[in-house]
């Protein structure tokens, strides 16, 4: 499958952060983690649907957070990769400024 860039989805509770990975090297294309110097970051909207899908996912493991990837092909389609309920998600608000700490925060408090 041919990709066009990468998407990490940080989901907490109901809420969805999606930033899309471009990558300006070769080896950063294959895998973004290798080459974190060649990456460029855009926040994007998340098909609703699969917000949807992600927040089912976590509930149904009776979890409030997740850090989903993506890869996104030439037709703009989602290909789904993995989701980590302990993925990084501090970069992305160094990069981005999303207000992920503050939505983690707000999930604490809900839940306590």
């Amino acid at each position: 499958m041919p990709k066009v860039f990468d998407v990490r989805l940080t989901v907490i509770g109901g809420i969805g952060f999606a930033v899309a990975i471009h990558a300006e090297d070769e080896a950063a294309h294959v895998d973004w983690r290798s080459r974190y110097d060649a990456l460029r970051y855009e926040m994007i909207d998340t098909p609703a649907d699969l917000l949807g899908r992600a927040v089912s996912c976590l509930r149904r493991f009776g979890l409030s957070y997740g850090a989903f990837d993506f890869s996104v092909d030439p037709d703009g389609r989602w290909w789904f990769l993995e989701c980590n309920p302990s993925g990084q998600w501090g970069w992305l608000v160094e990069e981005t400024g999303l207000p992920i700490a503050a939505a983690i925060a707000d999930e604490l408090v809900r839940a306590a």
